[in-house]
């Protein structure tokens, strides 16, 4: 019997590059490019040669999900590319199966910060407020940055999302743990 099966590879490696993400982004508000191209080939290269021609190809379809899903929120003046990038890499590790959980509960995770981060601030009504002005906005504009609420504005509150990055994807590994198995 392996030590290490391939689910443990996918699960370890997620979080361990999640965490990493976070500490970057915590610390210099930037998540390299090294990290993110490292992990992308890593998760691609792994369930290519643990899965073979099948889990290359789920592989690739979970990080153009997420990364597509995320690029909207990078086009909206919402995210940073760093994020969509730490996004990418994570579910070319965690696999197609997991997608759907990684989104969700990286989600709500920032959601979860957001509160926390407005709350902490005394900026909850603001912020509140904002989220209508958004929603108006982007319900006439699309997905067009709004002009006041983005990230070049340096008034808005702002999180290192890449730690609701990490909590999602820690969550995701907890959550197929507890129910039998990664894959």
């Amino acid at each position: 019997m392996a030590i290490l099966d391939a689910a443990h590879i996918y699960a370890i490696s997620s979080v361990l590059t999640a965490s990493t993400g976070a500490v970057f982004d915590i610390c210099s508000r930037r998540i390299p490019n090294a990290l993110t191209a490292s992990a992308i080939v890593a998760g691609l290269a792994a369930h290519a040669l643990l899965d073979g021609l099948p889990g290359l190809a789920t592989s690739l379809e979970a990080g153009l999900i997420c990364g597509l899903v995320f690029f909207l929120f990078f086009l909206a003046g919402g995210m940073g590319a760093g994020d969509v990038k730490l996004m990418t890499a994570l579910a070319c590790m965690m696999g197609l199966s997991n997608v759907a959980s990684l989104m969700l509960l990286t989600a709500l995770s920032g959601g979860v910060l957001a509160v926390v981060l407005a709350l902490v601030r005394g900026r909850m009504k603001e912020t509140l407020s904002n989220i209508g002005s958004l929603l108006v906005h982007h319900c006439t504009h699309g997905v067009a940055p709004h002009p006041d609420l983005n990230l070049d504005n340096p008034q808005t509150l702002r999180l290192p999302y890449g730690v609701a990055i990490a909590s999602g994807s820690i969550l995701t590994v907890l959550m197929a743990v507890e129910q039998g198995g990664y894959r």
